[in-house]
């Protein structure tokens, strides 16, 4: 056993955090993970800015190694630097030091929606916004490509360098829900049934799908995309049940068809395989979305349908999975071939317009405050229960030269983005209240409509059933005929073409006189033509036959399958006698053509006979 003094001696002399970094006083994120710090160290060796991430709790989570492991083999320049790990061996606290990002997606985003709430739209810039996205898929593609699901990719987890030798450079962050997918144990909906925040959740997560791939990040990137080109996040709704561990949630998915549209079973086959996909049919119509697209959600924000911008989103956000593009090929898509080109700098050629990160107060009483109004259905806005690596969802904060300070301009901001959720909520609970009236409406008329039904079995003022089911089946006789009329048809055009070729093969062979020999080959390759060409017949005529449920067409409609020409043998008759035979084939099928049409002509005779039958039982007696 330990020697208990030693083990205090190792203890004190062990590394601490306080020791090594000065970072008190500067929180700039919180969330369920636990806190994070802009730091420096405090013995001067270098004046760089750290981002000091706190695990929340005891020892490590699994969520933590998984990080841990991950961020320790993954290296590229678009993807977060995890400098090292620290432990805490007093209070058993675990730190990971990372590169610290000035600038994140959700404050970019927040800054220009706050000035389009204010009257003075700035969009993001063309260039800027070409940037940020060619290094996500770039990025992402680097994870895919080493068989790793990010799962949860949304803007305040996409990170972007702020001054320095990276300036400008977009930073992934926040691996937490990242896993393998190269052949796992288990089902990964098996492992984690919820994963991705609800605005950026792929469709085939609300449905439960048990088995999902990369395709459910890059639904993600395009939501992205979408909200970079509009200011607004494309598939915002209510996030109530937010710990819930269904993934099917009604309101997400209706936000979903609202913009882009009910989705049809020829656009994703394998959506009745889903697990939800009853539920999905029994509290969704499609005729409540007919009008919905993405056309039209973007062309509200002018962003044209013929534009590269919208080509590509479209790819993003399609929903079907196995459909939808990859990271590689999004990268190379005629959108970034275009000026202006990505940059490495997303800031290139300007002055950064985005102010610096504030930091959070350490009141405890703000941090309650805080959580309870995110948990707040009718306040979660832009905001998220956890917004990524710095958690930048405070309310009250301040300037790190200006203690308890707090900023108007952040309030009104919260203040719009608090009246549009209100907004929002009024109409769908609207929605939900005119669906909730039909569904009253229906309810009610089916029984009026029940007790004025006819009887059925009174002929005076009902239906003849059996009149109906005799007119059906004189219909599908009539179908069927038409078919055997069309194989006829296209029978008796092949052998006028061939009675044709073998008259102009007879001219030429009487031009060349006594050239025996040739006349041999071209009757051998006649006979092997015509062989040919019947045995096809025969195979069409045969699929015919078999795709009846009578049993059948008649014998006689079957000659070319059931008589075969005797001319087709080797030893062939003359000439002569095969034409004859092909004459009076072709007499026999034109026969077959006037008594289909005849009994065409009787079935619909007797059809309107029976329409007029039933008009007039109809007729109230008098």
């Amino acid at each position: 056993m330990m020697d208990y003094d030693f083990k205090i001696k190792t203890s004190n002399e062990r590394s601490k955090v306080e020791d090594l970094f000065d970072y008190e006083g500067c929180k700039v994120g919180r969330g369920t993970y636990g806190h994070v710090y802009k730091a420096r160290r405090k013995d001067g060796s270098d004046t760089r800015d750290y981002a000091l991430k706190q695990i929340e709790g005891t020892g490590l989570s699994m969520s933590a190694c998984r990080e841990i492991a991950l961020l320790r083999e993954l290296k590229h320049s678009n993807v977060i630097n995890l400098i090292g790990v620290i432990l805490s061996h007093n209070d058993r606290k675990v730190w990971l030091l990372f590169d610290y990002a000035e600038h994140d997606l959700w404050h970019i985003i927040k800054f220009h929606r706050a000035a389009k709430a204010n009257k003075k739209p700035v969009m993001v810039p063309k260039g800027m916004v070409k940037s940020l996205l060619y290094q996500i898929l770039d990025g992402i593609h680097y994870l895919h490509s080493n068989w790793v699901l990010h799962r949860d990719l949304k803007p305040a987890n996409i990170l972007v360098m702020g001054e320095g030798i990276e300036r400008g450079r977009v930073k992934i962050a926040d691996m937490g829900f990242a896993r393998l997918f190269n052949n796992p144990l288990k089902p990964l909906a098996d492992l984690d049934p919820v994963v991705v925040t609800f605005w950026y959740r792929a469709p085939e997560l609300l449905l439960g799908a048990r088995h999902y791939t990369k395709a459910i990040d890059i639904w993600a990137i395009g939501c992205i995309f979408a909200e970079l080109l509009t200011s607004e996040p494309i598939f915002h709704c209510r996030q109530e049940d937010i710990k819930t561990s269904n993934p099917y949630h009604h309101d997400q998915l209706d936000r979903i068809f609202s913009v882009m549209g009910f989705p049809l079973e020829k656009d994703w086959e394998d959506i009745r395989k889903m697990p939800e996909h009853p539920t999905l049919l029994k509290d969704f119509k499609r005729s409540n979305y007919s009008n919905s697209s993405l056309v039209k959600y973007m062309d509200r924000h002018k962003i044209k349908p013929d534009s590269k911008a919208f080509h590509l989103l479209q790819k993003l956000l399609l929903m079907d999975p196995n459909k939808r593009i990859t990271s590689e090929q999004a990268m190379q898509d005629a959108f970034f071939q275009e000026d202006p080109l990505p940059t490495q700098d997303v800031f290139s050629g300007c002055q950064i317009p985005y102010p610096k990160r504030e930091f959070l107060t350490d009141d405890d009483q703000d941090d309650k405050a805080d959580t309870n109004k995110r948990q707040n259905p009718t306040n979660n806005g832009a905001q998220q229960s956890d917004q990524g690596s710095h958690g930048h969802n405070a309310k009250r904060v301040r300037l790190s030269g200006a203690p308890g300070t707090v900023m108007s301009v952040q309030q009104q901001d919260q203040q719009t983005q608090q009246q549009q959720q209100q907004q929002s909520q009024q109409q769908q609970q609207q929605q939900v209240q005119q669906q909730q009236q039909q569904a009253q409406q229906q309810a009610y008329k089916k029984p009026a409509n029940k007790r004025r039904e006819p009887r059925r079995h009174t002929l005076q003022n009902g239906i003849d059933y059996n009149m109906l089911k005799r007119m059906k089946q004189i219909e599908l006789e009539r179908d069927i005929l038409m078919q055997g009329l069309a194989a006829v048809e296209k029978a008796k055009d092949w052998y006028t073409k061939q009675i044709s070729g073998v008259q102009e093969k007879m001219k030429y062979l009487g031009r060349m006189g006594s050239h025996t020999d040739q006349w041999s080959e071209a009757q051998q390759e006649r006979i092997e033509l015509q062989r040919a060409r019947v045995l096809e017949v025969n195979r069409h005529l045969g699929m015919l036959t078999d795709s009846t449920e009578r049993g059948g067409l008649p014998l006689h409609m079957n000659l070319a399958m059931h008589h075969p020409l005797p001319h087709l043998s080797a030893t062939a008759a003359p000439t002569t006698h095969m034409l004859n035979r092909l004459k009076q084939q072709n007499h026999i099928l034109s026969e077959e053509v006037n008594q289909k049409n005849d009994r065409i002509t009787t079935l619909e005779r007797e059809k309107a006979g029976l329409l007029r039958e039933v008009y007039q039982n109809r007729i109230p007696q008098k």
